[in-house]
């Protein structure tokens, strides 16, 4: 029987705090199949977590390293000390997880609002203590990183707070900053100064940011991992929620807009208007379990239990694996999404 040919993709992995555990069951479901390589990842806030991992693990380790490596992640950030507010008892079932842990929650949310919209974090956290930092730091060697060692290439997203212009981080450029910087929620943690230039998260311009993985990869195909929901059904009453369906639009913004960009330079192709090297046809792929992540309530993604994690993991790990049966021979033909249904 003939080997069959490998085929390389790029991979857009968005930010959602502790939903990026869907993202972590995606890519390992991918590292499985031999099949697939990656040559490049554009990443954002819990993504750029992700990607961080997955970069370094692959550098040190192959496919096997990229894997423990993420999981050595994901059990570092379930380990940090939460208060007692934020735990939640282990479930069978994801989605009752999810809800247990938002009733759980429902006490403190009035008064955890209040505080975060009264007091910033230069105010509540003036040590500017960032438990992230160490969980990063004790499962990736960023000088491996920014010594340009691994075969992926890697850019993360970050918002300049001055100018309101993305920032990529890429080769020399990244580090554990830079990681916090991409993960920045302005509300939550004091802007990471890098280089005298101070960051967000990077989700209000990137998120994640696709035309590093245009300009500067070769694989025409991008996978993007979403774990933010496009679209809700039902309209959002409570503070709480209408300020998270906000920023859910908000950190959507970017990529529906760069989306409309390929969509349009890929019917001038098609058309005949631009040809010749420069005309680089993009194909688009999507892993979204919104039917999934809506469930959950919003608070979960401030969910660090264990448990949940896992089980977020193993349903991102049931969607690759049906996006791989579906799609395998589409790869480096066509795109898998109808890029003008979805995002325009």
């Amino acid at each position: 029987m003939a080997k069959t040919t490998g085929k390389k993709i790029n991979l857009a992995l968005q930010g959602g705090g502790s939903h990026g555990a869907f993202t972590w069951g995606v890519v390992d479901r991918l590292l499985d199949d031999e099949r697939i390589e990656f040559d490049g990842i554009s990443a954002t806030s819990a993504g750029a977590m992700n990607g961080a991992a997955i970069a370094y693990g692959f550098a040190v380790g192959g496919r096997d390293g990229a894997k423990q490596t993420m999981t050595s992640l994901w059990h570092g950030i379930a380990s940090i000390a939460a208060p007692a507010w934020q735990q939640t008892g282990v479930q069978k079932e994801l989605v009752k997880l999810g809800r247990a842990y938002l009733k759980a929650m429902a006490p403190f949310l009035a008064p955890l609002q209040r505080l975060t919209f009264n007091l910033s974090p230069y105010e509540f956290n003036p040590f500017n203590i960032n438990p992230l930092k160490q969980a990063l730091e004790e499962v990736i060697d960023f000088d491996v990183l920014a010594r340009g060692d691994c075969p992926i290439k890697l850019f993360l997203s970050a918002t300049n707070v001055r100018t309101g212009k993305i920032k990529v981080f890429e080769k020399s450029e990244l580090s554990a900053d830079a990681v916090l910087a991409s993960a920045c929620l302005p509300m939550v943690f004091q802007a990471v100064e890098i280089g005298g230039a101070h960051y967000w998260d990077g989700g209000f311009m990137g998120n994640p940011a696709l035309f590093p993985l245009i300009y500067s990869c070769d694989s025409r195909d991008i996978l993007v991992v979403h774990i933010n929901p496009l679209e809700r059904p039902e309209v959002p009453e409570s503070a709480f929620e209408i300020l998270n369906r906000v920023n859910e639009v908000s950190f959507n913004s970017s990529l529906m807009r760069e989306m409309r960009a390929i969509a349009f330079v890929t019917k001038l192709i098609d058309d005949g208007i631009i040809a010749g090297p420069s005309a680089k046809r993009m194909y688009i792929h999507g892993i979204a379990a919104d039917e999934v992540l809506t469930k959950l309530g919003v608070v979960s993604t401030m969910n660090t239990d264990w448990d949940f994690l896992q089980g977020l993991r193993d349903v991102g790990r049931r969607y690759a694996d049906a996006w791989l049966t579906a799609n395998w021979g589409r790869l480096g033909k066509e795109s898998t999404i109808d890029i003008v249904s979805l995002y325009m």
